[in-house]
């Protein structure tokens, strides 16, 4: 029986899976390889890059017109800048991908020899020059995470290809297909022997296009679910079908993630007699968020990195203050999955909008020492305004301690809260996170699991004072309140930070009760 894959390229006869090669414009791709362009085919991680080159291989092989040789280049990524070490790696790569392409083995033996004869800043451009003279086909090569080199060993890569682009066909590839996570624009490589930072624009100025691997659409998602359905008879709901396109907004890992984790995993969706509901979808989703599957886990290290931060920490507070964010960290972080560009800059799915601020708090939730008992009374209802004030209080308190701990220092105050309510809610309840840039504030959706399978509903606003405190509250009063009524929410909260230097905590501390279009939003101030 076929399963949902998440991890390495689809297989079809293994794998429910979309055709490799419907997943990108095929047309426009055959078009430039018969122009004789080298060009850039970019994606974030874990979404089909490699399933779909490889399927390309075998469709141009197949043709006729091209022999075309795949290869990944992340074995010369331990080299790091040592030219020799990383050209050997990539050439064995290469005469590997020969013998399996035409069952040629002679270059395996002749390694070294292009090493030590040509040096290592000219011997990947000498084996593909002898492959192409060998062969009465034009080449196309296809190079796979090239974006995986480092340093001095991706900048001699990039210049070979350069170097031998005007004697293609006959004596180099007629085409070549550099793939990654990242445009070569992109690239800011580290030069240990130039001693600077070489672009890779500068380096590799050949290239013609760059084309990007696109997210499942909604209708593809459903396709690639319904797969499951064909072939064991086990029913998606529909209000499951949607949250799965919602909650992943089609990235095709965390698609492939949620339904093998449901159809696989979880007991109740093992049964073949169970309709897939939405609610097996949200334990789904809770699951890989709390395990930190790999594809997850690679966040924390992207988080982490200067670029990304100045793009995310703005989208989490909800504006970036009179900061401007600089266009290549928006392109780079977009370029990594983590972002999306279209309407609003805004996380780019909301598993990635609810596992970046747990992932960034996560110390912090484990070292807060409240206990949920506490909160919760005789009827198992949670007191959320005895449980806000707790938090005015322990803001005043520990805030100033607790915030240097943060690498995101300017969303530190919404970042605080959800750790502190995650802490709280985890097991019984869930949180519904909702910003971007823009938005002017942090939304907070609670929905509280009661013993009579009856709901609670909070929604919180997180806002900062960049003007007046008056003017704050009143444009997050018309905000929370539209807000509320979105989601039907029994009890409404606003919190305001002021954090404008030099003023004292008693100016800053207030709770108020205020009527707002029907509604009574209480307000913390902080």
């Amino acid at each position: 029986m076929r399963f949902f894959n998440t991890a390495g390229p689809v297989q079809c006869e293994k794998h429910y899976c979309l055709p490799p090669l419907s997943r990108f414009d095929l047309p426009e791709i055959l078009n430039l390889i018969n122009q004789e362009k080298y060009f850039v085919l970019h994606a974030p991680r874990q979404s089909g890059k490699t399933s779909c080159l490889l399927a390309l291989r075998e469709y141009l092989n197949r043709d006729g017109k091209f022999a075309t040789f795949y290869m990944n280049v992340e074995t010369g990524q331990t080299a790091r800048s040592d030219v020799g070490r990383g050209m050997k790696a990539i050439i064995s790569e290469l005469a590997f991908q020969t013998d399996l392409t035409i069952e040629d083995a002679s270059l395996r033996d002749q390694i070294n020899h292009y090493i030590d004869v040509y040096g290592p800043d000219a011997a990947f451009k000498m084996v593909l020059s002898d492959i192409c003279k060998k062969i009465s086909l034009p080449v196309v090569v296809l190079i796979d995470e090239i974006d995986a080199l480092v340093g001095d060993t991706l900048i001699s890569v990039l210049r070979q290809l350069r170097s031998g682009y005007t004697e293609r066909p006959a004596s180099f590839p007629s085409s070549i297909i550099l793939c990654g996570v990242r445009d070569v624009r992109d690239y800011r490589i580290h030069s240990d022997k130039d001693k600077a930072i070489i672009t890779g624009g500068s380096a590799f100025n050949v290239k013609a296009e760059s084309l990007r691997l696109g997210n499942f659409t909604e209708e593809e998602t459903r396709t690639l679910l319904l797969e499951h359905t064909k072939e064991t008879g086990q029913i998606f709901e529909e209000e499951a079908l949607s949250s799965v396109w919602n909650l992943t907004q089609g990235q095709p890992w965390l698609v492939n993630a949620l339904a093998y984790e449901i159809c696989f995993k979880i007991e109740e969706g093992k049964n073949r007699s169970n309709p897939v509901r939405k609610s097996m979808v949200m334990e789904a989703k809770e699951h890989l968020i709390q395990r930190r599957e790999t594809h997850l886990d690679q966040l924390v290290d992207k988080l982490q990195e200067e670029r990304v931060r100045r793009v995310i920490e703005p989208i989490l507070c909800g504006e970036s203050g009179p900061e401007t964010i600089p266009e290549d960290d928006i392109w780079y972080t977009e370029d990594l999955g983590i972002i999306t560009t279209k309407g609003q800059l805004r996380i780019s799915n909301p598993i990635y909008q609810e596992i970046i601020p747990r992932i960034l708090t996560y110390s912090t939730q484990l070292t807060i020492t409240k206990k949920p008992a506490w909160y919760i009374d005789s009827r198992g209802r949670l007191e959320m305004k005895k449980l806000l004030q707790e938090f005015q209080q322990f803001f005043r308190e520990h805030s100033e301690s607790w915030l240097e701990r943060f690498s995101y220092r300017k969303a530190g105050p919404q970042l605080l809260l959800q750790a502190f309510l995650q802490r709280i809610i985890n097991g019984g309840g869930q949180i519904t996170r909702e910003y971007g840039l823009g938005r002017g504030r942090t939304d907070l959706f609670i929905l509280w699991h009661l013993p009579d399978d009856t709901f609670q509903r909070f929604v919180i606003e997180c806002k900062i004072v960049y003007g007046s405190r008056e003017a704050t509250i009143q444009k997050g009063l018309d905000q929370v309140t539209r807000y509320a009524d979105r989601f039907g929410a029994e009890e409404v909260y606003l919190l305001i930070y002021d954090r404008k230097k030099g003023k004292s905590w008693e100016k800053r501390i207030f709770t108020d009760t205020i009527e707002h279009e029907g509604r009574q939003v209480t307000v913390f101030g902080m």
